[in-house]
């Protein structure tokens, strides 16, 4: 969870934002959130330099952290549009002149942190079916789909080795099954090809920048797989824009937990969800009354909980 400092006042502000060092941090800050030494190779700068920076910037209530393992992630303090900070940064990144080297620099900081996760996928293709996946369960998957059906276009987002896309294929129109990893589109193609299976459509993308036109499919499936993106609320922003106006989100996902190896283990970006995170997040993609409830517990340790979230797209 992040930790908001206390809001300051805008002398304070000023004075803190006086030093160009830490106008090109907040820049950063406000288009992604970094670790500290992710803003040590955008800036080339020291780790007792940055986090220097990063504890003024937290102290006048400019910034917020919140832990990832044994490190912590920064971002930008979410003030109201318009804000007096939200002037002065427009203001200053036509003035810096290394605010675009940053942001450039700050995007292929960003993708390593995409590839390490991709290439925990790569390595995993063709095993997921047979190597424990915490809240990957049967029951669970059952439970969706008994509150959803009949035939129609549905995208299974973060598809992964395709079996749940199989499952699916077996009442669908069309299945649109979408993975950021190369070798996890090969493998599902194949076990597809092998079932005889033709209904499905695979195709490489990241869940924040669906290859999918707008408007054309009837439900949205994440099946434990939202955990993953680096912003979970892009990803249920462009749910949103491929639905059709009426069409369904349903969302499997671990629900919060503190198992923090999973980060390691299974490449988890987020230790889960809570059920008014998950509303919020559909909420504010323009979701009508989510429904969010606890469809499986497993029993043995760490416990995990599945969290099944379902709503439709308003007109």
């Amino acid at each position: 969870m992040y930790q908001k400092p206390m809001a300051t006042s805008i002398v304070k502000m000023l004075r803190v934002v006086a030093d160009p060092n830490r106008l090109r941090i907040l820049l950063l800050l406000k288009a992604e959130e970094l670790s500290v030494a992710e803003l040590q190779e955008i800036l080339v700068m020291g780790q007792s330099t940055i986090s220097t920076h990063l504890s003024q910037l937290k102290q006048a209530g400019l910034v917020e952290d919140r832990r990832i393992g044994k490190n912590s992630l920064y971002r930008l303090t979410s003030p109201e549009g318009g804000s007096p900070l939200d002037i002065l940064l427009d203001q200053a990144r036509a003035e810096i002149p290394e605010a675009s080297h940053d942001r450039t620099t700050a995007r292929r900081v960003v993708k390593k942190r995409q590839d390490k996760m991709r290439a925990f996928f790569d390595s995993m293709a063709g095993r997921l079916g047979k190597d424990y996946v915490p809240g990957k369960s049967w029951k669970s998957l059952a439970e969706a789909l008994l509150r959803l059906m009949p035939p129609m276009v549905i995208a299974d987002l973060g598809a992964g080795d395709g079996s749940f896309s199989l499952l699916l294929a077996q009442n669908a129109q069309k299945v649109i099954a979408v993975d950021s990893s190369a070798k996890m589109i090969d493998f599902a193609r194949e076990q597809a090809q092998r079932n005889h299976v033709k209904n499905i459509d695979y195709r490489l993308g990241d869940m924040e920048e669906l290859p999918i036109d707008d408007a054309s499919v009837d439900l949205v499936f994440f099946s434990q797989s939202l955990h993953h993106a680096l912003h979970p609320d892009r990803a249920v922003a462009e749910a949103a824009r491929i639905l059709k106006t009426g069409g369904r989100i349903a969302i499997l996902d671990l629900a919060r937990h503190r198992f923090e190896e999973a980060r390691e283990m299974y490449a988890d970006e987020w230790l889960g969800f809570s059920e008014a995170e998950l509303d919020a997040m559909l909420e504010r993609a323009g979701f009508a009354k989510p429904k969010t409830s606890v469809v499986y517990k497993e029993d043995n340790p760490p416990h995990f909980q599945t969290l099944l979230a379902v709503a439709h797209k308003t007109g």
